[in-house]
């Protein structure tokens, strides 16, 4: 069990708190070289495992990060990677078990200040490996899950977008389309933030190497990539994410952490796909030729690989749709779910933390007043998913009408 900020009592109820390694323990009373005050309202030290982690700050304009490795005789700035927190006017900390700490950020609303910073999971340790560095993690709690994106791929002018634009077009409250990066010029009528995501080649490198992409590649002699948080965005405006991507981009997909459903669309033969191409008048003879040397690669590579859950034969145009929208469950009557309000509960600056298993109880008011009960806002951890660099969803949100040793009163608020 933990209370935040040496609270010992919550309701009339004690817990107990864990105590720190000696040497942490040593190292924090005797204060921060860098310039923090353990006392600072701006900076909270968590300790897991052999490292104290120190939150608080401006850096960048996001929460600062810091590590105290006793393995490394001080203090460490770790790369930070995933969507970062922006400072806000205070937080709350609590260590998990998951190799997580929660944030909440005080002055707050639930649905904006709950986050995950992630200093030991799998995908932390595995980033350290690549890196060669210490390395956190931060993903923003969101209530809900979201439905597996779908992955569409196929050679280029085999009418993947078209098939896109017919569902979207059909179905516009229910899927959302992921823009994607280029550092290619665009071309005629393409729009910015519209087709894609148009980029300096040296910042589209710089965010690849923050970590910010879920996948990219180079394609013609132009990097190409799907940031994390393009498919987010999509989820989060309560919609299933569309990813229009070639083979390359479907293989880091499959082997990343994010579960979709994979769909390669075939032209009916070679001979097709350069009438297409050609119909298309965007290209010249040598890029045509380029195309469609790729094409045959990807198609064998598409067929050969383990990648793609379903493939589509797009010979007809209207029977290849009415065969996606089958894959997808999709008929002409399916709408979409009516989104539920959200819920804005607002957090105070003074307010206090417990956990107790898999919950945290946030209370609004005065901790020693047993009749605060009606302030108690409860957060289930018990149904988390995915996390970064990407969100943790799942986040189910509670208030508690009355405080038992079982937790029995927890009611879920709509």
């Amino acid at each position: 069990m933990y209370v935040d900020q040496g609270e010992s009592r919550v309701c009339g109820i004690e817990f107990s708190m864990g105590e720190a390694p000696a040497f942490i323990e040593d190292d924090l009373q005797k204060g921060f070289s860098n310039g923090f005050d353990l006392k600072s309202k701006d900076s909270t030290p968590t300790v897991i495992g052999n490292k104290a982690y120190l939150i608080g700050g401006a850096d960048d304009e996001s929460i600062r990060v810091q590590v105290l490795d006793h393995s490394r005789g001080g203090w460490v700035n770790p790369t930070v990677l995933g969507t970062k927190p922006k400072p806000c006017k205070g937080h709350s900390a609590v260590p998990l078990n998951e190799g997580q700490i929660l944030v909440i950020q005080k002055g707050s609303s639930i649905d904006d200040g709950v986050w995950f910073l992630e200093v030991d999971t799998q995908y932390v340790r595995e980033q350290r490996k690549i890196l060669g560095t210490e390395v956190v993690a931060w993903s923003k709690g969101v209530k809900g899950n979201a439905e597996k994106p779908v992955v569409i791929s196929g050679p280029s002018g085999v009418g993947k977008g078209t098939l896109i634009s017919m569902l979207m077009k059909e179905f516009p409250s229910m899927f959302g389309f992921s823009v994607s990066h280029t550092t290619r010029a665009p071309r005629n009528m393409e729009m910015d933030g519209i087709h894609y995501h148009f980029t300096e080649r040296s910042v589209m490198e710089k965010d690849i190497k923050d970590g910010k992409f879920l996948e990219f590649a180079s394609v013609h002699g132009n990097l190409y990539g799907t940031s994390v948080e393009a498919v987010e965005v999509v989820a989060d405006a309560g919609k299933r994410c569309i990813l229009d991507i070639d083979v390359q981009g479907a293989r880091s997909v499959r082997a990343s952490s994010l579960e979709a459903i994979f769909i390669f669309v075939s032209p009916p033969s070679m001979e097709e796909l350069e009438k297409r191409l050609r119909a298309r008048g965007t290209e010249t003879e040598e890029q045509i030729l380029k195309r469609l040397r790729n094409a045959q690669a990807e198609m064998e590579q598409g067929k050969s690989s383990g990648i793609f859950d379903h493939f589509l034969y797009n010979d007809n145009l209207e029977e290849c749709y009415e065969n996606l929208k089958e894959l997808l469950g999709l008929d002409g009557n399916v709408t979409a779910a009516p989104k539920s309000s959200p819920y804005g509960v607002d957090l105070p600056l003074d307010l206090s933390i417990s956990k107790i298993d898999q919950k945290i109880i946030i209370n609004r008011g005065n901790p020693e007043l047993k009749t605060a009960t009606k302030d108690l806002i409860g957060l289930d951890l018990s149904t988390l998913k995915g996390g970064a660099p990407r969100r943790t969803r799942g986040l189910n949100v509670y208030a508690i009408d009355s405080f038992s040793d079982e937790l029995n009163g927890f009611n879920q608020l709509s």
